[in-house]
């Protein structure tokens, strides 16, 4: 066995896993089960009782940019597992509320849909979960991807947009909005009505971002519920 790297947020060392490409396993499985196996942020959420990796993405942002307090209310859209979920109920001690299409397990503290986001009832069954407004709405929501950037792109601006939709909606004064694209940036269409609706938009790609992945995050805050114009800071962080 080769020898070990060293792993995620708590350090250390670990041995690095090599995987034999069984004769019916295609190598692109092989390839992901051995990231899985040498990803310290995999191995992270484990010990910290995390059902994904995918939970320390939100605690980066929050650390960086402060986004989770106490008592607040949150909505998370695209939730499953169920990752960042667990750290709004850990962070927040208030509301949450999550939404995906996949089942997924309780998690105490939370209120769980099963259901898609783009129907047209989604929208109001949250709020009715919720019961007034919301301090934060959280959207790691992604399509299946199709190999083409720029269709790709496309599909993934058209959810933020719809989570964009919904935080106007439902933000309370000063709420807070984080939303997954793709690296690179947002439309400007998009960015210009952050901008109108946020005292600041930024855009951040948090060290749990796997770097080959083309993933990013715009995260809005100061939401201002009357939409009159401010000067935010964007930019990449």
């Amino acid at each position: 066995m080769a020898e070990k790297k060293s792993s995620g947020r708590s350090g250390g060392r670990g041995l690095t896993q090599k995987v034999k490409t069984a004769k019916k396993r295609p190598i692109g499985s092989t390839r992901w089960l051995e990231r899985q196996l040498n990803d310290p942020y995999v191995a992270q959420a484990k010990r910290d009782g995390y059902k994904s990796r995918a939970a320390y993405k939100l605690i980066e942002m929050d650390e960086k940019f402060h986004l989770l307090k106490p008592g607040m209310k949150v909505v998370d859209l695209g939730a499953a597992p169920g990752g960042w979920t667990q750290v709004a109920v850990q962070k927040t001690k208030g509301a949450v509320v999550g939404i995906d299409l996949l089942e997924m397990d309780a998690i105490p503290g939370a209120e769980l849909l099963q259901g898609d986001f783009t129907d047209d009832e989604a929208p109001e069954k949250l709020k009715a979960l919720l019961g007034g407004k919301a301090d934060a709405v959280l959207s790691d929501m992604a399509p299946n991807t199709t190999g083409v950037p720029e269709v790709d792109h496309l599909r993934i601006i058209a959810l933020c947009e719809m989570a964009l939709d919904f935080a106007l909606d439902v933000l309370a004064p000063g709420g807070c909005f984080v939303c997954k694209v793709r690296q690179g940036g947002t439309e400007s269409e998009l960015l210009a009505l952050m901008k109108k609706h946020f005292t600041t938009v930024r855009h951040a790609k948090p060290p749990a971002s796997r770097k080959d992945s083309a993933e990013a995050y715009v995260v809005a805050t100061g939401f201002k519920e009357c939409g009159q114009a401010s000067s935010p800071s964007e930019g990449e962080d």
